[in-house]
């Protein structure tokens, strides 16, 4: 369980448009994470951005993209990363996977 002090933040980037069994993986990370206890978990779509391709994908007033940046962040204690991962990188696939030290407050309940 997540409790203040030393953590870890986990942030993965990826498209939009890409899948994991047939469903975009960032609907698969999430429930993969949820399923397993995470503390909690935010996507961000991007409005613009690009990837090692070196195309920028941006949504426009007329045109929405497919390709657009997706980053899931999660914080979770070092343990528990450490046994998502290998799980994380296989359903991440093209996408990048970030690991940094954090600290967290977890303010008490009133």
């Amino acid at each position: 369980m997540l409790t203040s002090g030393k953590a870890v933040k986990v942030s993965i980037y990826l498209g939009d448009g890409a899948k994991h069994h047939g469903i975009p993986v960032y609907t698969s990370l999430l429930d993969f994470l949820f399923k397993n206890g995470v503390y909690g978990a935010t996507v961000l779509k991007g409005v613009a951005g690009f990837g090692s391709t070196h195309r920028i994908h941006s949504a426009h007033i007329l045109e929405i993209s497919d390709h657009l940046p997706i980053k899931i962040e999660f914080i979770e204690t070092r343990e528990k990363v450490d046994a998502l991962l290998p799980e994380l990188d296989q359903r991440t696939g093209c996408g990048i996977i970030e690991i940094q030290e954090t600290t967290v407050l977890i303010p008490a309940k009133k």
